[in-house]
């Protein structure tokens, strides 16, 4: 064994160290800042603990609370701290799983009938800041499954023995810090100290292993960080959500609503609301006229076979709705769960040449999909919602200008509507379990070539991730960060070489022989429902003028200017300027309030001087009066204060 080993850092340098030598030492070498920051490595890939020896050459990353890993690290870490503080508060606790998540961590534990409830949150939050200020370190233990049976069965935990079941010798570890020792692979921080700032954030129940036949356990759900501030700037933000949330700002606003008679999941959309939509699916179908792109409409059922073909049946048919019987003998259908199976039987309604492609087939196509009622959330997860579907059908030489141009429109469609903040992530197949799959391994290596590639070639900042494609295909999902600093997953592009194997699609090529196109799912907004629900926090209900559903309210005095209010909004009608004349017998500070609330963007007060002057004295939203000005001044102001993209819709 070398004295010395190579240690590649991530700009590319390469330093020699001792043979078992920490990351810790690593970063310390480095610089002491550095060090007081390091949470843990990435060291050949594998986020390990800081402390952990490193034995042969390796390319190492030192991870901070700025990286992905290293947070993930820093709540995982913090969600032992919580089991350790609810073990001294709780004799006889048992202890489940608790991982990290997207924000914070939990715990599953049973109290064993012991009360616990969001009153006993300062308690445990003040015993993990007591435990955390000990600095105690994380000490791996690789042990025996005999020697971790043995530990269990003498402390008394059964749901750690169930989890024991599934190991085998030489994968199982411990980690201890304090008084408290857990089963667990790690990684690690160095120590509790790191953690300065608490909050328990809610308490829920959760089965055992998710199966509802389990002992159902109190879910204890947390969120640390290293400094008071983010926490205090965490807790704001989530206040702001509140706010912003889209359930309640569309019922203020009167964009949608649900209805227990209608059904779970299935949303109403109210005239403002569907106003607000039907601006969105202009704007985007002027674009797709304008990229070569035929509309067309198919049905909201199809037969069982049509999905049996595609596949969808056998990966989806139990999260389906039940199959439809009709009165004939044998025949079922299935409401909508797709609409690409519709769009391959529309290319086969003639022969093609390679002259037709590519052949670009779009639809608003409302699909259906049984969702767990404990899962439906406002519109961002419902049981029917309407996807901005489209498919290309093209020649294999031309997968990747198309896939290019679908960038170009997603990424116009994000900048249209202000989501400037984006990252696209490649999704491919997870290489353990191809079985999820259909199709052969040398069109699936295609079809990830041609996203790859397609993605270099744009410029796009991308992260791989793999087990999330779809079924058939590859996929490039876009992320957009929201003005709250939240991920949302909109717009996606596909690249599909199965669904025209399995429906035999065929063009003839310029030899005169028959070819399968090769098939690119797209929807840049992905679903209008879930995609609205976004740009309604996003925005906090403060749309584009271009689609607000109310672009002005006519605010007359009193009911002497009714009648020059109606002439002023019929003159605006005209000009497609959007809004309502407010006859209400209120004082006009009462109507402009109430304007305000219902975020309209501009309210033209009518009295004595203005109908004898033939004017309107104009405020805007949150900035108050602006002016007077004529009819003809307010409409030129008007179409120039919206952006040139949406002038056109």
């Amino acid at each position: 064994m070398s004295d010395q080993i190579r240690i590649t850092l991530p700009d590319g340098s390469v330093r020699e160290y001792p043979n078992g030598v920490t990351s810790l030492e690593i970063a310390l070498s480095i610089s002491e800042g550095l060090a007081r920051n390091v949470l843990a490595a990435k060291v050949n890939g594998t986020v390990q603990d800081a402390t952990r020896p490193i034995t042969t050459d390796a390319a190492v990353t030192l991870l901070t609370w700025n990286d992905t890993e290293g947070k993930a690290t820093f709540w995982h870490s913090s969600a032992h701290l919580l089991a350790e503080a609810l073990e001294e508060l709780y004799p006889g606790i048992q202890f489940g799983i608790g991982p990290p998540i997207e924000k914070g961590f939990y715990y599953d534990v049973d109290l064993n009938g012991q009360h616990f409830s969001q009153e006993d949150f300062k308690k445990v939050e003040d015993k993990m800041l007591e435990l955390a200020r000990q600095k105690q370190e994380f000490i791996r233990q690789p042990i025996s499954k005999a020697e971790a049976v043995a530990y269990f069965e003498k402390k008394g935990d059964p749901y750690k023995l169930d989890l024991l079941e599934r190991l085998e010798d030489g994968t199982i570890s411990f980690y201890t810090q304090g008084n408290f020792t857990d089963l667990c692979r790690g990684p690690h921080i160095p120590h509790t100290g790191f953690i300065k700032a608490v909050k328990l954030m809610n308490v829920a129940g959760a089965y055992w292993r998710g199966d509802e036949k389990n002992k159902m356990l109190t879910r204890v759900y947390a969120v640390t960080f290293p400094k008071q501030k983010e926490l205090d700037d965490y807790l704001h933000l989530l206040e702001e959500a509140k706010k912003r949330d889209h359930r309640k700002l569309g019922k203020e606003l009167e964009l949608f609503a649900f209805s227990e008679k209608v059904g779970a999941g299935l949303p109403l959309w109210l005239p403002k609301g569907t106003m607000l939509r039907e601006r969105l699916e202009n704007f985007l179908r002027k674009a797709q006229v304008r990229a070569g792109y035929q509309q067309v409409v198919t049905p909201h059922i199809g037969s069982k076979q049509l999905y049996v073909t595609s596949g969808h049946w056998e990966k989806y048919g139990e999260d389906s709705f039940k199959p439809i019987l009709t009165p004939e003998a044998g025949e079922e259908f299935l409401l909508k769960p797709m609409n690409c199976p519709h769009h391959c039987e529309i290319y086969k309604t003639k022969p093609r040449s390679y002259r037709d492609l590519p052949l670009r087939l779009a639809e608003f196509g409302t699909v259906y999909r049984y969702e767990q009622s404990g899962e439906l959330h406002g519109l961002t997860r419902v049981r029917g919602f309407t996807q901005d579907d489209a498919h290309i059908f093209c020649r294999p030489d031309q997968v990747k200008e198309e896939f290019i141009k679908v960038i170009d429109l997603v990424l116009y469609v994000f900048k249209s509507l202000g989501f400037d903040d984006y990252s696209a992530q490649i999704s491919l197949r997870d290489p353990e379990n191809r079985q999820k799959y259909i199709g052969s391994d040398e069109l699936w290596e295609k079809a990830e070539s041609a996203i790859i590639e397609a993605s270099a070639e744009r410029g796009l900042r991308t992260v791989t991730e793999l087990g999330e494609a779809a079924f058939y295909g590859p996929k490039l999902d876009f992320m957009v960060r929201d003005a709250l600093g939240r991920k949302w997953q909109l717009g996606t592009i596909q690249v599909d070489y199965n669904l025209p194997e399995r429906f035999e699609l065929e063009y003839t090529g310029s030899d005169n022989q028959k070819y399968r196109p090769v098939m690119i799912h797209r929807a840049p907004f992905g679903s209008m429902e879930r995609f609205i629900a976004i740009l309604i926090e996003n925005s906090g209900g403060n749309f584009p003028l271009w689609l607000s559903p109310d672009q002005i309210a006519v605010l007359p005095i009193s009911e002497k200017y009714e009648d020059y209010s109606n002439e002023v909004f019929l003159t605006l009608q005209e000009s497609d300027i959007r809004g309502y004349v407010d006859h209400r017998d209120e004082k006009i500070g009462r109507k402009i309030r109430d304007s305000e609330l219902n975020k309209v963007p501009f309210m033209l007060i009518l009295g004595e001087k203005e109908q004898a002057e033939g004017l309107v004295s104009v405020r805007r939203k949150g900035e108050g009066d602006i002016g007077s000005m004529t009819i003809a001044e307010f409409v030129a102001f008007f179409q120039n204060e919206i952006k040139p993209v949406a002038k056109a819709v």
